[in-house]
Parts: structure tokens; sequence; C-alpha cells
């Protein structure tokens, strides 16, 4: 069975940019792993509109900043993950959390069609650059 993502972009706020926040079978992947008062990353940073996504996978692993602490990432760390495409699979492993006492999320699995799919929806609705 595959995990199932869905990626939300949260409005800008009176202290950051719109930013991104990930949710993988119904949970908040951010805030599980950078508490309350943490952030995702910023939305155009992680979906510009001239280059495709940083999120889009290949067979190259490569590694994604997803967010940082309220105190920031130069601070304490950033929450990032290995994001790598096996054929009709994208994988999520090899977290890093910025709070030592937080357990990393697990490694997810995703249906390679469902990803893509997901990833082309956040990257074509840019509402939130009326915004910025």
């Amino acid at each position: 069975m595959f995990d199932r993502l869905e990626i939300q972009v949260l409005p800008p706020g009176p202290r950051f940019a719109a930013q991104l926040r990930f949710w993988v079978n119904g949970e908040d992947v951010i805030e599980g792993a950078v508490y309350a008062g943490g952030r995702g990353s910023f939305a155009a940073d992680v979906l510009p509109a001239d280059r495709p996504s940083l999120l889009r996978a290949t067979s190259e692993a490569r590694r994604l900043e997803l967010g940082e602490p309220e105190c920031t990432g130069g601070c304490c760390g950033f929450l990032s993950v290995v994001v790598q495409r096996f054929g009709d699979i994208v994988q999520w492993s090899d977290w890093e959390v910025p709070h030592a006492p937080v357990s990393p999320p697990p490694e997810f699995h995703f249906d390679a069609g469902q990803y893509d799919a997901e990833v082309a929806r956040a990257e074509a609705d840019r509402w939130w650059q009326v915004h910025t």
C-alpha cells in the first residue's frame, strides 16, 4: 500500500511569505517534526514559476528542505528529506529533524503517478503569488 501526498500552500502572514505544508496520509509532516510555530518551506522557493519544482522526483537522489522550527533552521537545523524515484515509486527517506529528541518521520513510498499529479497540481495553482 502506498502513502498519499497532499501539498497545501498557506497564505502569507505577518512574519512569513506563503509556505508549504506536506500532508502524508492525512497528517501534517511539518508540524509533527518542527512543532507549532515552525514553518514549512517558502512556496516561491519550492514551486518556482520559471523552472520545475524541486519536489519533482528523479532517479538521482536529492535532499530537500521541507521546514524549520520557530527559532529558524540556522539555529536548530532544518527538516529535510531525500527524494528519489525508483521506477513507479517515489521514496522520501533519510530524514533530518531540527530537534534531536524528535523522532524523524518514517520512510514514505508514493505511487509515482499520484505523486507527480499532486506536484503538478501544486505547481499550476499559483493563487498565492498575488499575495507576495
